[in-house]
């Protein structure tokens, strides 16, 4: 195995003085040193005598802190490797005297502590007596109990986290067995005997965190049949145990999810709960909100528990579902509600089935009131200082809160559409608008609307219900909508009506005799000083334009008109849906307008980039002129002629596009020192691939002379996306598809291909992750679209050694990519590949299948280094999963040879890092799997390898010298 170089030291003052600079005023430099030197520290063999040193030192308390997470650490991770198997009863007496040392706290010590003596009972098989040694040892004081009780606590939270130990799961099993289950009854009667030794025993809430943490491994029934139900209970007349207690009875309910299987421990819970609804009252009027929140968690948690058994019978649970909706009536601040939520949207999954029609009947008064109760809860508030443009008094956090707030109580307005009716919800907001509008209407001034919060709540309930109403709803929306285009003019007011009027544009475009009010509504919406406003009128158009398409053709030569003179008015977001609004109006005028009609929306549009791109002097107007491309390829993705024309005709979409690609194509060659602009030329190019398809050829010749000088001069990825888009366009199982043409097309490919591999060879890939993202998505569509030609050419070797010599980068995004595309390449040695063509013949599946098998048999040796290396030391966590998953297609394909180079790879790993033992356990388990000749048992190599890479990779300090033999080359492309 390589050898490590010299570690720093790691003794008590070198590590507090790290602590001091990373705490101090240091600069980021030292910072970062200190910080890499403590990383370094916590996995030295040196941390296990310093960490207790320091615990055992006057060093202050977060010093002691990391040392007592660090010590955790070692045990978990590097117990088997740095610990001789006769010196671990010693670490077992060492934590013993430091609990009781740390007995009185502080706290966060004393549980990092209890963690490290429970990850050690776990691994400690040998040790049988856990729970009586732990209680002897620790002795019977006050100070003790608090330590014997988080121990209690997290040692079943640590059970069930074993997957990061190093035991074999029978093992893992067998520990189960003897640390929760053979204890589950000595520990239920320990808590009792704790509970019933003292008045402060019974209401201290470490208890009741206790049980809750053990309520998974005790039978439910036990715990309420036991003298615990009347302590946690109890519990709850104390301000000091109420929160923990009612977490414990919540817990006590998620057990009981299983309805049928917990009847009877529910006739035991629910009416102890339902007695509990006084306090609500008691807890508003005292004004303790903590409490409040608690007990309503506890009601919701339970509702949403038991909402099958409400289902069936809500007679007989209709007092805790007016307890939940009480919580949420008298909640005036808003505090609780939101826990209230979840129960609503549970019971109004099961109340619309068919089968509890009758439950739905009986709670739909329910589901009514609590319509009324979000109206209420909806409302802006009233400004304490009469400042109408600051509702918050300046606090920004309480506002986007509100602001967020309001959206969950919409999607509870939803589910209440659901159980009521969509028309019967309506019918409560045309209510409160008419209300209003008796109380209120006659008081209005201008701008000043008394009361405005009153009326703009129910137009909020009304946009948040719009999902929910049908095209048909003939009953309510009449009599609302002409009141929606009279709201008085407050920005607010007029804002949450342009959101509505945005909202119900499908039901307006069955109802053309409400368009034009609404829509001069909305264009006049323009001419206010309000940001907020304008933005909100552009999406509404958007939307308009998209529903109402068909009703607003005859006056598309207007809208042009309209869109020209805003345009530039507007800000960048709300230019662009303007222009996704205005598109979908041009694109269902009949083909033979489409030509006049895309230069007369276009030609503006492209005389405005001309000037903008001839001033476009500094960073600023660079940007601008990126951004107003986004305007022309609005027009270019969605003005499709459809269905297509036919063979030979002219396309009146790409005869426009045809003429104007030399403009885009100047303007390209102009700015390529600029990114933003490429990307955005090349993203408006690719579209019009994609949206026009075949209809783009004439387009194509000039398209791949700019896309293959633009990349050679510039070397940026977006030219890659183009490529990739014309290859999936013009492929070979495309119908109308020249072969000419489609040959023409993967010449291209090959010919970038070759480019980027040359630029590959030249710059360190690190320098270029952008444009190995961009590559590798390219190949895998060259894979996925002309496979009989990749496979079997020049390129394909290059390309796969490219791939896997790029796996050293550590950024997600390229890597990911990468991952694929081997993945791909790896899927076509299986009988299944990743893309089945049917004008392959079988035999020419297999010569490729052949091609594929014979390449990993020459590269899988180091594609296994560069694979696992990543996993266990370089790749960043987003790419486990894609590179578990081409290893295990290696040991698909090649199951043998896999093996085998998993196991030379594993022994090329730093001294020191991992046990020769370790390799031969691991390997033995992977040959076991594949022994079986199950494809269930190879497909859990996978979880196997992730395991242990998990593991080593906590463990791991990587060299400043490199990685030695698992080093990555660099990739040398010496072809043609």
């Amino acid at each position: 195995m390589a050898a490590n170089e010299a570690q720093p030291a790691f003794g008590p003052d070198e590590v507090l003085q790290a602590m001091l600079t990373m705490r101090g005023g240091a600069t980021e430099k030292r910072k970062k040193e200190a910080h890499e030197y403590l990383e370094l520290f916590q996995k030295s063999p040196a941390a296990w005598t310093t960490s207790i040193a320091i615990l055992q030192s006057n060093a202050e308390a977060d010093v002691k802190l990391f040392a007592a997470t660090t010590l955790r650490g070692k045990i978990t991770y590097d117990l088997s490797t740095q610990v001789p198997a006769a010196e671990v009863p010693a670490v077992r007496t060492q934590l013993l005297a430091l609990l009781k040392r740390f007995a009185p706290g502080p706290k966060p010590i004393r549980v990092q502590l209890c963690v490290c003596l429970a990850i050690l009972a776990i691994q400690m098989q040998e040790w049988k007596d856990v729970l009586p040694v732990v209680v002897s040892s620790l002795g019977h004081d006050a100070e003790s109990h608090a330590v014997i009780l988080d121990f209690l606590r997290v040692l079943p939270e640590e059970v069930t986290e074993g997957r990061k130990i190093t035991l074999t799961d029978e093992e893992l099993s067998q520990r189960t067995s003897e640390l929760l289950d053979q204890n589950a009854p000595q520990v239920v009667q320990l808590l009792i005997n704790y509970a019933h030794s003292s008045p402060a025993a019974a209401t201290n809430p470490q208890l009741f965190d206790c049980i809750t943490s053990w309520l998974r491994e005790v039978p439910i029934i036990d715990i309420v049949k036991s003298p615990l139900l009347n302590i946690v209970f109890s519990a709850l007349e104390s301000d000091s145990s109420f929160q923990a207690a009612a977490d414990c009875i919540s817990t006590m309910v998620r057990e009981t999810r299983e309805i049928d299987d917990n009847v009877e421990t529910i006739q035991i819970l629910l009416p102890r709960i339902i007695a509990l609804r006084p306090k609500i009252q008691k807890m508003v009027e005292e004004e303790d909100v903590e409490s409040y929140k608690a007990l309503t968690k506890l009601f919701g948690e339970t509702g949403s528990a038991w909402v099958v058994a409400i289902a069936r019978e809500p007679s007989h649970f209709r007092p805790l579902v007016d307890a939940i909706l009480e919580c949420a009536a008298r909640d005036k601040d808003r505090e609780v509600i939101e826990f209230t939520f979840d129960f609503w949207y549970d019971l109004k999954q099961y109340l619309v089935l068919e089968k509890y029609i009758q439950a739905r009947m009986e709670l739909l008064d329910v589901y009514a009131k609590l319509v009324d109760i979000l109206l209420k809860h909806l409302e802006y508030p009233e400004s304490e200082g009469g400042n109408e443009k600051d509702l918050f008094d300046g606090d920004r956090e309480a506002e986007e809160k509100f602001r967020e707030f309001r959206h969950l109580m919409g999607d509870t307005l939803k589910d209440c559409c659901e159980i009521m009716g969509v028309s019967e919800c309506l019918a409560k907001v045309h209510s409160a608008i008419h209300v209003w509008m008796q109380k209120y209407a006659s008081l209005v001034n201008g701008t000043s609307v008394p009361h405005w919060q009153q009326l703009e709540a129910p137009l909020f309930a009304m946009r948040a219900m719009g999902r929910m109403v049908t095209k048909d709803e003939n009953t309510v929306l009449p009599q609302l909508m002409p009141l929606l285009v009279q709201m008085p003019a407050h920005e607010k007011l007029r804002f949450a009506t342009i959101m509505v009027l945005g909202r119900y544009t499908e039901w307006t475009a069955a109802h053309p005799e409400f368009l034009s009010p609404q829509f001069k509504y909305i264009v006049q919406s323009f001419n206010t000083d309000s940001k907020e406003i304008v933005r909100a009128a552009a999406m509404a158009i958007r939307f308009f334009c998209t529903d109402c398409k068909h009703l607003l053709s005859e006056q598309v030569v207007q809208l042009q008109e309209f869109y020209n003179s805003i345009l530039d008015k507007l800000p960048e977001v709300s230019q662009e849906e303007v222009t996704e609004g205005v598109t979908a109006v041009v694109s269902v005028q009949p083909k033979g307008e489409i030509y006049k009609l895309l230069k007369l929306f276009c030609d503006p549009l492209i005389q405005r980039l001309m000037t903008k791109a001839n001033n476009a002097t500094d960073n600023d107007g660079k940007l601008a002129v990126a951004d107003h491309l986004q305007l022309i390829t609005l027009f270019a993705q969605h003005v499709v002629i459809l269905p297509p024309v036919e063979r030979g005709e002219e396309d009146p979409a790409v005869k426009y596009w045809q003429e104007v690609f030399p403009i885009l194509s100047k303007v390209l060659e102009n700015f390529l020192d600029f990114p933003p602009i490429c990307e955005r030329v090349c993203r408006c190019w690719r579209f019009m691939v994609i949206a026009h398809r075949g209809a783009m050829a004439p387009v194509l010749p000039d398209m791949a002379n700019q896309l293959a000088s633009g990349f050679a001069r510039s070397r940026q990825g977006c030219f890659l996306w183009v490529t990739g888009a014309i290859l999936r366009e013009f492929s070979d199982d495309r119908e109308h598809v020249d072969p000419a043409m489609t040959e023409d097309i993967y010449v291209f490919f090959d010919a970038q291909a070759t480019n980027v591999l040359r630029f590959i060879t030249e710059v360190p890939s690190q320098d270029l992750p952008d444009v190995i993202e961009d590559f590798f998505r390219l190949a895998v569509d060259g894979l996925l679209y002309y496979p009989q030609k990749f496979i079997p050419s020049a390129l394909f070797g290059p390309v796969f050694e490219a791939a896997y010599s790029v796996l050293t980068l550590q950024q997600c995004e390229p890597l990911s990519a990468t991952l694929h595309y081997i993945r791909d390449v790896l899927g076509w040695a299986t009988p299944y590949p990743p893309s089945s063509y049917e004008h392959l013949s079988a035999s020419e599946a297999g010569l490729l299948r052949e091609t594929v098998k014979q390449l990993i048999l020459a590269h899988g040796e180091t594609l296994v280094k560069r694979l696992l290396a990543g996993m266990m030391i370089t790749f960043p966590k987003d790419c486990f999963a894609d590179a578990s998953g081409a290893l295990l297609t290696l040991f698909e394909v090649l199951p043998n040879e896999t093996a085998t180079w998993v196991d030379q790879t594993l022994r090329l790993l730093p001294q020191g890092t991992v046990t020769a033992t370790e390799v031969d356990r691991l390997m033995v388990k992977i040959k076991e799997k594949l022994g079986t000749n199950d494809t269930g048992d190879v497909r859990q190599i996978r979880s196997i390898l992730q395991d242990f890479t998990n593991t080593y990779r906590r463990r791991y300090v990587a060299p400043r010298d490199g990685l030695g033999a698992l080093e990555g080359s660099r990739f040398q492309y010496s072809g043609s």
